[in-house]
């Protein structure tokens, strides 16, 4: 499979056009970005790191039955992808209080929500990701009420999967966002399962292991996701 043009560069990914009008070839660069792009920083190694997990991540989720845009591993950097029409609204699952969950009501970070909580936001940026629930995703026309609820389902199904698997490697998965497409008339899975999309703490130390080391300062960004995926039987090198 060919690369051909560039048909999108986000903060950290780069979409490319392949000789297949159904593919499309995504890479992974070493860029890291907070606070809607405000901070961008150079991390050696991100992405590679980022590509292989969200490799793995993805294919324990297709094995599960979860319908995925992967196609297939390129290189270190780049995986072959189907092209979806992307829905523009996030789905986010937190299983632990954290983030701007914390900020905007006030609650206390590292209670345990029981039962899981669930948030639709818009992808916008420029807006900063705004909450949104199913009446505006609607009437907007960013998803018909049987996508919004086929995608909910689908991310709970995501934690049914992920939870037992991370505390298998000693961390509790606190909350992560998903972003879904269309392929062939089916809600799919797409964009990545990474650390940079979900908040990860040891089991014991709660150490945090994912971007809000980059967010917060405490350095040793992509040594954490080395060692999450490590834990999980991700292969580096």
């Amino acid at each position: 499979m060919q690369k051909q043009e560039e048909l999108y560069r986000g903060k950290a990914k780069t979409v490319y056009t392949t000789d297949n009008p159904d593919y499309l070839i995504l890479q992974f660069r070493d860029d890291t970005s907070a606070f809607d792009g405000e901070r961008i920083e150079q991390l050696a190694r991100k992405g590679m790191v980022n590509n292989k997990f969200n490799f793995f991540i993805m294919e324990k989720l297709a094995a599960a039955g979860i319908p995925t845009q992967m196609e297939s591993l390129l290189s270190d950097t780049e995986s072959v992808v189907k092209k979806l029409d992307m829905i523009p609204v996030e789905c986010v699952v937190r299983n632990i209080a954290a983030g701007s969950l914390v900020r905007r009501l006030g609650v206390e970070e590292g209670i345990t929500l029981n039962p899981p909580t669930f948030e639709f936001f818009l992808k916008n940026d420029a807006l900063h990701d705004p909450m949104v629930n199913e009446s505006h995703a609607v009437a907007f026309g960013w998803a018909t009420e049987a996508q919004l609820a086929e995608m909910k389902r689908l991310t709970f199904a995501v934690n049914e999967v992920l939870q037992p698997l991370f505390a298998e490697g000693g961390m509790l998965l606190v909350d992560y966002k998903l972003e879904f497409g269309v392929f062939a008339g089916q809600v799919v899975l797409g964009d990545e399962f990474s650390p940079d999309g979900c908040r990860l703490w040891d089991s014991e130390t709660r150490t945090k292991l994912d971007k809000d080391r980059f967010r917060q300062g405490l350095g040793g960004v992509v040594e954490a996701y080395e060692e999450v995926g490590k834990r999980l039987g991700v292969q580096f090198d």
